[in-house]
């Protein structure tokens, strides 16, 4: 008969070993990670953005009562930094984004803040509300593509929570609030979305060629290739024309 305790000492030698080759395998493959940078421009002048009237809810109106409301269709920086640009990758067959934190969609001085929230496909985002007024979230996707909802937000109520199946750009409205308009646009892999300054980051890129995708809610996408070497960085600039 076999000494226990040695079987048990074997068994425990064997989990150590197996164990020690998943994190090697897992900072090796980190390791190896690389990841796209770069900056989106507006080129030419900004394109005006029209008042929002929010006469028809007093909290809305006094939210914005020393800060006026405008359309944000272009949201321009200096130099023509373009924000809300939403980066992804073509074609993107490896692992799910990883990210450190649930993507949020929030409902303040009755605007969407972002106004464009971007999302990996099957990824968990939330909708909350800093407001003391009540909204009524309506996303508009593609009944082919997404399976859409309605759903009310009063003062104070939880998140809620959701998650879209595939790639769709949607956009959101709010029943009450006419002027609320925003996007979710889910996609594929890895992606990024440009900050004030115009730039972004798409980070956990595997070495290899890929194409990256630009999109603008109005001006449209653009595409550009790049490879990325292990453990390095690549850049893809875009530069847009007001439409």
């Amino acid at each position: 008969m076999k000494n226990p305790r040695n079987y048990a000492v074997l068994v425990s030698a064997v989990v150590l070993v197996c164990c020690g080759a998943l994190i090697l395998g897992q900072k090796v493959n980190a390791a190896g990670e690389g990841k796209i940078t770069g900056t989106v421009k507006l080129d030419g002048a900004a394109p005006h953005m029209k008042g929002i009237d929010m006469s028809k809810d007093p909290y809305c109106s006094k939210a914005h009562a020393s800060d006026p409301a405008h359309l944000e269709t272009y949201v321009v920086g200096a130099g023509g930094a373009l924000e809300n640009v939403v980066l992804s990758i073509d074609g993107w067959s490896g692992s799910a984004q990883v990210t450190t934190a649930i993507p949020v969609f929030d409902q303040k001085n009755c605007m969407y803040s972002p106004h464009v929230l971007a999302m990996d496909a099957g990824e968990t985002f939330k909708v909350e509300t800093s407001d003391q007024t009540a909204h009524n979230i309506h996303p508009l996707p593609n009944p082919m593509v997404n399976v859409g909802w309605n759903q009310s937000q009063p003062p104070g109520a939880p998140p809620i929570e959701k998650s879209w199946k595939a790639a769709e750009v949607i956009p959101v409205k709010c029943n009450i609030h006419p002027w609320m308009n925003g996007w979710f646009v889910v996609v594929k892999g890895p992606y990024a979305t440009t900050d004030a300054n115009g730039k972004y980051t798409i980070a956990g890129v595997p070495p290899g060629s890929y194409t990256v995708t630009a999109w603008q809610e109005a001006a449209g996408t653009q595409t550009q290739k790049v490879t990325v070497a292990a453990g390095g960085s690549a850049t893809a600039d875009f530069t847009f024309k007001a439409k």
